[in-house]
């Protein structure tokens, strides 16, 4: 990643999963170019459940792997986890504590994830979250909360996420002039849409995406999926 010069860094499910078409249709463009695009796969799920998606999508193997909403960084061919993020991560984290308040608030139910950096629920309503974040507040615990879809709810380490994960990333290896794009399609996206660097929401994108402020550096694609990271990336990086 040290002498990456161009790099797509982008969710999976939604963003770049979801258009076979499409996804076949943007990896044929990135051929096509004079320059190779270093990958950073930025999802939700969790290790394994990323690498079995990568498989059966028949994705090209990432530069990098960031799962379970950005609390774990995997880089390499052998996906080796970087143990720097991952003491970040553990510190002043308390996720049984977290699961104990959990289990007060009505109408929010574990997922059934044995994870160490993530504490995920579902919800069918957001009153329940609302509730859950008082009460997450009145603790003093450190955190972060991620709601996405409607009804996932991530409690992660303060100092993770999407758009936390990223930033590391680009100053672990002193990226300063690649040409990036940025590409999400939901709520848990929006902390590494606004970093600053050129992003692309793409048209499928759920509502709690599409409502968020507009910005110059924030391209909206018409197309969804893969097909509107390519409308992305023409629309910042034509050469």
């Amino acid at each position: 990643m040290h002498e990456a010069k161009h790099i797509l860094a982008t969710d999976l499910d939604g963003t770049l999963v979801g258009d076979s078409e499409g996804l076949q249709q943007l990896l044929k463009f990135y051929e096509e170019q004079v320059y190779d695009v270093s990958l950073i796969y930025i999802t939700g799920r969790y290790y394994d459940s990323a690498l079995s998606l990568i498989e059966s999508e028949n994705l090209p193997v990432p530069d990098i792997l960031v799962t379970d909403v950005g609390t774990t960084i995997h880089i390499g061919e052998n996906f080796e986890k970087d143990e720097v993020w991952e003491a970040r991560m553990l510190e002043n984290w308390k996720p049984d504590e977290i699961d104990e308040i959990a289990s007060t608030v009505s109408g929010l139910t574990k997922q059934p994830l044995l994870l160490e950096n993530r504490c995920s629920y579902y919800v069918e309503e957001k009153e329940p979250v609302e509730e859950f974040q008082r009460k997450l507040e009145s603790s003093g615990i450190p955190y972060k909360l991620i709601f996405s879809g409607g009804r996932d709810v991530d409690i992660v380490p303060l100092p993770s996420g999407k758009g936390q994960a990223l930033q590391y990333i680009l100053d672990k290896y002193n990226i300063r002039d690649a040409k990036l794009l940025v590409a999400g399609d939901s709520g848990n996206d929006l902390e590494m849409l606004t970093l600053g660097f050129p992003s692309v929401i793409v048209g499928n994108a759920l509502p709690e995406l599409l409502e968020s402020e507009e910005h110059p550096l924030i391209f909206r694609a018409t197309k969804g999926y893969a097909g509107g990271i390519q409308e992305g990336w023409k629309h910042f990086h034509s050469e």
